[in-house]
Order: C-alpha cells, then sequence, then structure tokens
C-alpha cells in the first residue's frame, strides 16, 4: 500500500532485513518482575545457572530473589533511593539485581574496576545508601571502607562458599551494626507496584568532561530492548528458547551482558554459564565437553582464543552463535574465529543509553566489511549533520547518528531538564557517534565524536586520566589519547609536559601513581615526553594531531563495527 511504501522510506533498511523481520512488529514496554517470573515459574525444574559446577535451578532463583526482595522490603526507608550492587560475576548478582526491582526500588551498578574515588562519586551522585556485594577479597574489605566512611547505611554480603570452594578463600563477614548477610526473610503477602516508566537501572556511563554519568533505564526502556532482540532473533529462527547453553564470562554490571544475556537468557527459559573470569581452557572446555550452544565475548577474548595453542582441536560443533561486542574486533581476528567455529561472528552497534540495542549484523546475509549492520526492530537511527543536527543527512554523506526507541534513555541522573535536553534533537537521542548510512540502509562507523577509548570493551575517559595525572608533581600539561593495542583494541597513552627541572618518569613509575585513582582498565600503557603539546587555535590542548601521529604510524586495517 501507498502508506506501507511512506513508511519504509522513513526506515529504508527494512528492505534489507533477512526474511521473517519486521522492523514495525508491536512493542509493548513492561515491568522486568513481570518479564522474568513466568519464566522463573514455567522451568522451575530446569537449570538457569552453572557456576563452579553446581547448578541454580529456576525454581532456587526464584526462592533466592524472593527471599532477598523481601529481605531488602524490611528496611524499606533504606532503599528508597536504590541499591547499589557491588558485585563480580556471581550468582549473588542476578539474585539481587532481580530482588531489587522485585522490591520496587532501583538498582546501581558499581564496577569491581572502579577506583574509590569513582565508588564514592558514583554513590554520592546517585543517593544510594544500600550496598551488596560478597566477602571476597577486594570486594569486602572496599564494601566496608565506605561503610565506614559513612557513604552507605546498609550493607549486604552475600557469603561465597555458598557457590563451592573458590580459587581464594572468602573473608568473615564481620559482625556490627549495618552488616547484614544477603539472605532471605518471609515473603510478603504483596510486592510493591511497579509500572514501565518506573525506573529500574541507573546505569553509569562516561563523562569526557568529568566523572561519569548515570543514563536512566526503565523498566519500559529495557524490556522494549528484549522485545527488539526477541523480533530479531526469534524472525530469523535462530533462537531455541529453553535449549540453550550460554557461557557468561562477560560482566554482568555491564549493560551489553546484564541485557543480552542475563535479562534475555532467563526469559528464554535457557541456562547460564556464568564465569567469574575469562579463561581460554575453561571456555574451551565448556564449548567442547559441557556443550554450549552460544559464546558471546569481546575482541580480547576472541584474540586470545584465536591464539591459543590447539584451539584448532577444539571441537565447536555444539556452537549455534557467536558474537564480539563492546569495541572494534580486527578483521584478521574475526576471519579466524570464523574459520575455527564454522559460524559467522556475530555484532552490532548500540550504547549503554539504549540498553544496549541499536544495529545488528544479519545472521546469514551477505554483508561489507565493517558495517555495524541494520537498526533493529522498533529503532529509528537517523544521519544528522554535526554542527546542526536538526538536519538530516541522506544516504552515503557522513554526520552524528542520532536514535530513537522505546529503549532510549529518557536522560542522565542528576543533570538540569537544560543539560539534558542537549543531548537532544528533534526527539532523537544523539550517539556522538559519526558515520553514514548506505542506500541499503547498513549503517557504519568512521570515528567518535567524544574522546572515549574502548579498552578490552571498557570505556575509558580521556580526561579523567589526565585529570588524575594533573596530581603528579612533575606534570605541567598532559594530553591523554588512545592508541592501537594488540590485545585490548585500544590502550590510553599519556602525552606529557614536565614542569620546569622536574625528571622523567617511566610509564611504570606513572602507573604506580596513579594506583588507587584510577582503575587497572585505565592505566595507562605508554606514555612520551614533549617540549611542547599541540593546542587549537584558542589555545586549547588538542588530541587531533597526536591521533593522527600514532595513526601514521601504522598502516591502517579496516575493523568491524560492534556494540559499544
Amino acid at each position: 500500500s501507498e502508506q506501507r511504501l511512506m513508511e519504509r522510506d522513513a526506515h529504508p533498511w527494512e528492505k534489507s532485513y533477512p526474511p521473517g523481520v519486521s522492523w514495525d512488529v508491536e512493542m509493548e514496554p513492561g515491568t522486568i518482575p513481570v518479564l522474568i517470573d513466568g519464566s522463573l515459574q514455567l522451568n522451575a525444574a530446569k537449570p538457569a545457572i552453572d557456576f563452579r559446577g553446581r547448578k541454580i535451578s529456576y525454581a532456587q532463583l526464584g526462592r533466592d530473589i524472593d527471599g532477598v526482595a523481601a529481605a531488602m522490603l524490611s528496611g524499606a526507608a533504606a532503599i528508597r533511593n536504590g541499591v547499589a550492587l557491588y558485585l563480580p560475576n556471581t550468582p549473588y548478582h542476578p539474585i539481587a539485581f532481580f530482588a531489587g526491582l522485585k522490591a520496587g526500588t532501583h538498582l546501581i551498578h558499581l564496577s569491581p574496576l572502579d577506583a574509590e574515588r569513582t565508588l564514592i562519586h558514583k554513590l554520592r551522585d546517585s543517593g544510594a545508601r544500600t550496598l551488596v556485594t560478597t566477602n571476597l577479597a577486594p570486594m569486602l574489605p572496599m564494601a566496608l571502607k565506605l561503610l565506614d566512611a559513612g557513604l552507605i547505611d546498609t550493607l549486604y554480603v552475600g557469603d561465597d562458599a555458598r557457590w563451592g570452594e573458590a580459587p581464594a578463600a572468602p573473608l568473615d563477614i564481620p559482625q556490627q551494626p549495618n552488616v547484614r548477610k544477603l539472605e532471605g526473610a518471609q515473603i510478603p503477602t504483596a510486592w510493591p507496584r511497579v509500572s514501565p516508566g518506573d525506573i529500574a537501572l541507573l546505569q553509569y556511563t562516561g563523562g569526557t568532561t568529568g566523572m561519569p554519568k548515570a543514563a536512566i533505564l526503565t523498566h519500559g526502556n529495557m524490556t522494549s530492548a528484549i522485545q527488539m532482540y526477541e523480533a530479531w532473533y526469534g524472525g530469523q529462527g535462530i533462537t531455541r528458547p529453553g535449549e540453550e547453553r550460554i557461557i557468561c564470562v562477560l560482566p554482568l554490571f555491564h549493560i551489553y551482558a546484564l541485557t543480552t544475556i542475563l535479562i534475555k537468557q532467563i526469559v528464554n527459559g535457557n541456562e547460564i554459564l556464568l564465569r567469574q573470569r575469562f579463561d581460554v581452557a575453561q571456555t574451551m572446555a565448556d564449548i567442547e565437553h559441557l556443550r554450549v550452544t552460544s559464546f558471546p565475548g569481546v575482541p580480547t577474548m576472541w584474540i586470545a582464543l584465536a591464539n591459543h595453542p590447539g584451539v584448532e582441536r577444539c571441537d565447536f560443533s555444539s556452537l549455534q552463535s557467536c558474537s564480539s561486542g563492546g569495541a572494534p574486533l580486527p578483521v584478521e581476528i574475526q576471519a579466524r574465529a570464523e574459520r575455527l567455529t564454522g559460524r559467522r561472528l556475530g555484532g552490532g552497534w548500540g550504547m549503554t543509553e539504549t540498553c544496549p540495542a541499536g544495529t545488528l549484523i544479519p545472521a546469514v546475509a551477505p554483508t561489507e566489511s565493517g558495517t555495524i549492520g541494520l537498526p533493529v526492530p522498533g529503532v529509528f537511527i537517523q544521519v544528522v549533520d554535526i554542527d546542526d543536527p536538526d538536519r538530516i543527512l541522506p544516504a552515503g554523506q557522513i554526520g552524528e547518528l542520532r536514535i530513537k526507541g522505546p529503549n532510549v534513555t529518557r536522560g542522565y541522573w542528576n543533570r538540569s531538564p537544560e543539560d539534558n535536553a542537549r543531548e537532544f534533537a528533534g526527539g532523537f537521542f544523539l550517539t556522538g557517534d559519526i558515520g553514514y548510512m548506505d542506500e541499503d540502509g547498513f549503517f557504519f562507523l568512521v570515528d567518535r565524536k567524544k574522546d572515549l577509548i574502548i579498552s578490552g570493551g571498557f570505556n575509558v575517559y580521556p580526561q579523567m586520566i589526565e585529570q588524575a595525572i594533573y596530581e603528579h608533581p612533575g606534570v605541567e600539561e598532559v594530553i591523554v589519547i588512545g592508541i592501537p593495542d594488540a590485545y585490548r583494541g585500544e590502550a590510553a597513552k599519556a602525552f606529557v609536559r614536565l614542569r620546569k627541572g622536574a625528571a622523567d618518569f617511566t610509564v611504570d613509575d606513572l602507573r604506580a601513581f596513579l594506583a588507587g585513582k584510577l582503575g587497572r582498565h585505565e592505566l595507562p600503557a605508554s606514555d612520551e615526553f614533549r617540549h611542547s603539546l599541540p593546542r587549537t587555535p584558542v589555545g586549547k590542548l588538542s588530541r587531533l594531531q597526536l591521533r593522527d601521529e600514532e595513526r601514521s604510524k601504522l598502516d591502517p586495517k579496516p575493523s568491524r563495527g560492534t556494540p559499544s
């Protein structure tokens, strides 16, 4: 019909969709507790999580969620401003995450990689006064330090011994006021009422001009993202609810694993092989002997796997899907991984602010190297003029990507209406990513508007590193940029102009100085001393020239776009 043709003109990528996938599938934003409760009951006897060789059934997971939610409700006033989760990959994460939402509060993720000052900032900015952690080192000592400093009022601690023997013995949980074991309580007669518009998560993402800021993600945002993924993968017939076994070595405190592994797979009744850290031999054994059907990773994992001695002898035949996200994947590693697994390595693009649904690469259709794929069902993406984000550019022209959909954040926590309004244009969120769309509706990235460094799948922000380096007494000026790194994808490099009379220092000296000020993933991999640093015409320090110098040292090689 004429109306249908007009709609296709508004989203031209649909003509390139795989058979069975429709862009205009109806979305019904809901709440996460309702979304998972049906699966917890339907799949009660099936394993939900495999951790350290032990199976946790859907029934047991549901009982733990209810018990911890009830415990949180017993201190309802304490959780009014949210519950902060300071957890590695452990079953306590899904338990506490789903329990907090069932108790009617919202969650705040603190990363185990965060430096102390970043943890303090996130607690103060979010207003959370309740924190959940586990009694592993160094998690518990840091959590107790935050409690003693008055930054939180209540600390819940899960006993790691519950899950079997760990590589490092858990610490004793101190018996002191405001420290409670993370365990169940009497189930209430009714649970708090939760609506799709209620905040589910404050997920911190970067600020290139300061400390991280929290994207506001509602229940409706997150459940819409799940439906988008279901419409894409289900439409292609490449999901098998209740039959999949997925490796989860990606951190659950990151939006990528949280949405695409934890929530999505629990909704589908699948089994998650939860691993605390990535180990090549363990991953190969999981695939070969436990017959894993899906392995989502980040480029560092695929690089390690592709280069592991004897990987050619591993039986990958159980894999139905595999993907790489978080950062661009070198083309040669992609090709090697696909030869090893016999499967196309999936990818796409997304953001914390989109939960992270954005684009995906079709599973079987031929695609041009370097594309980030097609917008997922229900999402609009446009390319707009960098200086005038209300002016939409035609196919082939480079500009800034802007995005709209029921999965997209409404703004950032603790930011003024004026500040949040500047993040949008025409009802679309401005992504800060620079790229273009081709005639077939495939999108490509060419640069990032922000000076973000993606190292090992984690966002690293140059300004935060610079601010920490400026505390060094010998530093006059500093510029930090991302440089190619064979393992992490990118790593931070610091260009330093010293104060008069100050002595040079090695990168190891610099990293030692920055310990405690930055996370391990943020520490510079190299440094270089300059008599002067480049500036813009108005006198501001400029990264552009230094990036160009570093790029000129290497032969340019294409990389494939993947979710951020």
